[in-house]
């Protein structure tokens, strides 16, 4: 004997020959994989329709970025760097792995290309990623099973704690890189005994720990131990491919497609029915999720590839509040029903009505469609376009809480949610005579005008909130820019409506605001609510350009058409809430902080949590008539965010959040010691 029998020559006792074997292995590995498979797949079969196949390039550089560059994983810094190595680790390996099946019945395989030089580069780099891999299962393992983390909990009336699955599946990874590492030591040492022969190893990787441990060993052990651990990387390696999809861990199939297919604009809301015009929505049976197969293939998908991390729901605001919502269960629980209704063997159940069936009505109206969630899933789960399907499907069964059928109703009529007089829609705020003598505003429906000034409703209607509209209204004018309103014309944008689920209603509005926008001719529009500026930007179409007016302002200012006076109050330390509708949904984030920092002497600091992990006020989704159950308001812990971080002054650019964090002040009393500006009040108290 001149070297180690390999698993594709060894017989056992000497009789059965050992290739038999592996080939049986991977026979019904792949046998079993693709049945399970098959019936995984069954309940996208039955889905509704999804349109994902569009701007193909746009989704290659987000499975370059999300799936294979993995930027998102050290949000979290400690799981995100165990995860990337984890991750890192089975690609580099999935190689080596695919080879290892061929050797069993081909002694010395090599995958073309991997032989010589490149091939010795590439072994180095296999046995430290092994290493890597090991090293960071081990630190997983005993994070999640020993220091458990708050947000991997699963309270009891939500399920079962996937703490054990977590800690086996680590045990199986460990198996693989040991089983490979020895399995390439045992030969090694071997062929060290036989001649003498030193392989240079990556130095402290297993194989090299493994191959020192091994050199004294007797040949007959070594030759022993190389088959054993074939068949235990064999075996381990078919069962783990057969595992992942029974759980949580079926992500690290999926979620390569998961990422391709995910979204690639933001802010705007998936129709009612990919493929049915808004005309034939009349001849559909229903609208909205009712059901487990009313979900669209990619949403199911979502089920399928969350990886139960627990970030999502570790960054809702409604989770954050005490309210009945966590995004993380809202996957967890339809994946275990569609685990339940398509068994891996048997008939497919029937599914029954999915919000009294695995969620209740208070947990779907909880969400504010700020978007946290999305931004924070490693995977790119989709939640916001759920929760709408939801509530559409809520909406047509006549499941509308009492608070927010009065909005609803006044909207349909009057086209505002206070069901206050259309025609008087600008008198509220462009005829109080002390601005009037000051500004004198273009009606667009008797005048003609460049840019159009969106108001919307909040703005137009709350006493509190007109301001706004004057104070923009100033800006606007001292800028040179050449604009008007719609006055009368102007309807709600919608944008709460669309998101709340009342689809014909959230129609009629866009298109005669639509309509109206066409017919003045002007150019861009501005406006100076992020929810106006999203349902405009991303939900209407065929409309000008759209601006929010912290855009507009640090245009001016960079072009040197508009020019600020220092600081009024220098000993004020202001700090900027990011909208979760202007930033999140639309990356406004430089604009309106460029603006503040172009008054000088103005003192400004930074949130913790802010720019793209912004704490939502709570104002989205016709919240501000809707009083959902929650232990605290979710202004109240911004304002104490902003306490924490030494501001006095908050500063949003959102009537919505203005609202909000103006009554949390109130409630936290820090009224004296805090105030809350609009972004267009402090521009305008600093105009030259």
């Amino acid at each position: 004997m001149t070297s180690i029998v390999g698993p594709a020559s060894f017989k056992f006792f000497g009789i059965f020959p050992a290739a038999i074997l592996s080939f049986i292995l991977p026979i019904i590995g792949i046998g079993l994989f693709t049945y399970i498979m098959a019936r995984r797949i069954a309940p996208l079969v039955r889905a509704n329709p999804d349109s994902r196949f569009d701007q193909i390039g746009k989704r290659i550089v987000n499975l370059a970025f999300i799936w294979l560059g993995q930027v998102r994983q050290p949000r979290y810094m400690l799981a995100g760097v165990l995860h990337i190595v984890i991750f890192a680790g089975f690609l580099v390996l999935s190689i080596r792995s695919t080879s290892l099946v061929v050797i069993g019945f081909s002694d010395g395989f090599v995958l073309p290309g991997f032989g010589g030089l490149f091939g010795d580069v590439y072994n180095f780099l296999k046995d430290y990623a092994a290493t890597g891999v090991l090293v960071s299962c081990i630190i997983a393992a005993i994070r999640r099973g020993i220091f458990k983390p708050k947000r991997y909990a699963v309270p009891e009336k939500l399920g079962k704690d996937h703490t054990a699955e977590a800690v086996f599946v680590l045990g199986i990874i460990s198996t693989l890189m040991i089983s490979e590492s020895l399995f390439e030591a045992s030969e090694i040492a071997y062929a060290f005994q036989l001649t003498g022969q030193e392989y240079f190893l990556a130095p402290l990787s297993l194989v090299w720990i493994f191959k020192g441990m091994l050199s004294s060993v007797p040949q007959n052990i070594l030759q022993g131990l190389h088959i054993f651990m074939y068949y235990v990387h064999d075996l381990a390696f078919f069962f783990f491919l057969c595992f992942l999809p029974m759980g949580k861990h079926f992500h690290v199939i999926t979620s390569v497609f998961n990422v391709f297919f995910s979204r690639v604009e933001k802010g705007n809301i998936k129709p009612v029915m990919y493929g049915v015009s808004d005309e034939g929505l009349d001849d559909l049976d229903s609208f909205g999720v009712k059901t487990l197969e009313d979900f669209t293939w990619k949403h199911m998908l979502d089920f399928y590839s969350c990886a139960d991390c627990g970030r999502c729901s570790d960054q809702c605001p409604a989770n954050a509040v005490g309210r009945p919502l966590s995004p993380r269960f809202i996957t967890i629980k339809a994946r275990d029903l569609m685990f339940k209704n398509y068994p891996m063997s048997g008939e497919i159940y029937k599914s029954g009505l999915i919000v009294e069936d695995i969620y209740t009505e208070d947990e779907i109206w909880s969400c504010t469609t700020c978007g946290a969630c999305e931004e924070e899933c490693p995977l790119a789960i989709e939640y916001i376009d759920k929760i709408v399907d939801l509530r559409r499907g809520m909406v047509d069964e006549g499941m509308v809480p009492q608070s927010l059928q009065k909005p609803l109703k006044a909207l349909e009529k009057r086209g505002n949610p206070y069901g206050k007089m259309e025609k008087k829609r600008a008198d509220w705020w462009a005829k109080d005579k002390e601005f009037k003598a000051r500004l004198d505003i273009k009606d667009l429906g008797k005048k003609t005008a460049d840019t159009l000034y969106f108001v919307d409703s909040i703005t137009s209607y709350d006493d509190n909130i007109q301001e706004i509209a004057r104070k923009t209204s100033i800006i606007l004018d001292h800028a040179g820019v050449d604009f008007g309103i719609l006055g009368k014309l102007e309807k709600d944008s919608g944008n709460e409506v669309i998101r709340f689920g009342e689809e014909m209603l959230w129609q009629d509005l866009r298109d005669q605001n639509t309509d109206a926008i066409l017919e003045t001719g002007v150019k861009q529009i501005v406006t100076a609510d992020p929810h106006a500026y999203n349902a405009l930007k991303n939900d209407y179409k065929g409309l000008p350009g759209v601006k929010h007016i912290s855009q507009v302002v640090a245009e001016k200012i960079k072009n040197g058409d508009l020019e600020l006076k220092p600081c009024q109050s220098p000993d004020e330390v202001y700090v900027y809430h990011d909208p979760c509708y202007l930033g999140r949904h639309n990356g406004v984030y430089e604009d309106p902080r460029a603006a503040l920092d172009a008054i000088d002497g103005l003192t400004r600091v930074e949130l913790e949590k802010s720019r793209d992990r912004s704490f939502c006020c709570g104002g989205g989704g016709l919240m501000l008539f809707y009083e959902p159950e929650e232990e605290t308001r979710m202004g109240v812990l911004r304002v104490n965010m902003a306490a924490e971080a030494g501001a006095t002054v908050i500063v949003t650019a959102c009537p919505f959040c203005l609202v909000n964090i103006q009554d949390a002040i109130k409630v936290t009393g820090k009224e004296g010691e805090m105030e809350v500006l609009d972004f267009t009040e402090l521009i305008e108290q600093h105009l030259v």
